[in-house]
């Protein structure tokens, strides 16, 4: 049976993985072991046993297994971001409800996600190869999370100084971000109140 899209819990559409590209089924058997097992039994071979590939196969497709991190964690981000840009077209004439849709998005996306609570975090992995990548990315994913909402916000009327736009913004995507490492309750009644927030924060006049 086909595993049906959920536009309101991820931010793009899931499909069988056999029908995903060879490099999309590596990534995910590689997010699999690490976030179960950790990214030391991560292997070339072990990837290409749970594809159905050669090993070979899965260098010629990835690299090394340091290029495997950088794409693996770019990928995540980017599905991070993606929600966030999408909440964002789909409410273009209402900011608040843009905020309350990315922030219940990024939520529901981080439900069980270990390897985003990881970026997000920087601290999993400590022992490996991993952190300085993590802790490299962690700002990465702050910084273009904020980069977003700012592009995305120009088309609203909003009636506050660019310098306090900018910590208003600031103040949402962390406060996020902290619900995404510990959870006050579920993604739609705490993106509820994040908007709350949002509102009365965005609507003052400085």
């Amino acid at each position: 049976m086909a595993i049906l899209p959920d536009v309101t819990a991820r931010p793009w559409e899931l499909v069988e993985p056999a029908a995903l590209p060879l490099r999309d089924r590596l990534f995910d058997a590689a997010c699999t072991v690490l976030t179960t097992e950790g990214w030391a039994r991560v292997t070339m071979a072990r990837l290409a046993d749970d594809v159905g590939v050669s090993r070979q196969t899965v260098y010629n497709e990835i690299g090394t297994k340091a290029d495997l991190a950088e794409a693996v964690v770019l990928r995540e981000l980017d599905r991070f971001l993606a929600g966030v840009k999408r909440s964002f077209d789909e409410n273009p004439d209402d900011l608040v409800q843009a905020l309350r849709d990315s922030a219940r998005r990024v939520l529901k996306y981080a439900e069980d996600n270990a390897l985003l609570h990881a970026v997000v975090s920087a601290t999993h992995g400590a022992d490996t190869e991993l952190l300085p990548l993590l802790t490299t990315h962690a700002q990465f994913l702050m910084e273009g999370a904020k980069q977003v909402v700012l592009e995305r916000i120009q088309g609203y009327e909003i009636n506050i100084p660019d310098d306090r736009l900018d910590a208003a913004i600031d103040m949402v995507i962390r406060l996020v971000l902290s619900h995404v490492m510990q959870p006050g309750g579920d993604p739609v009644t705490t993106a509820d109140d994040i908007a709350w927030i949002a509102a009365r924060v965005i609507g003052e006049e400085s």
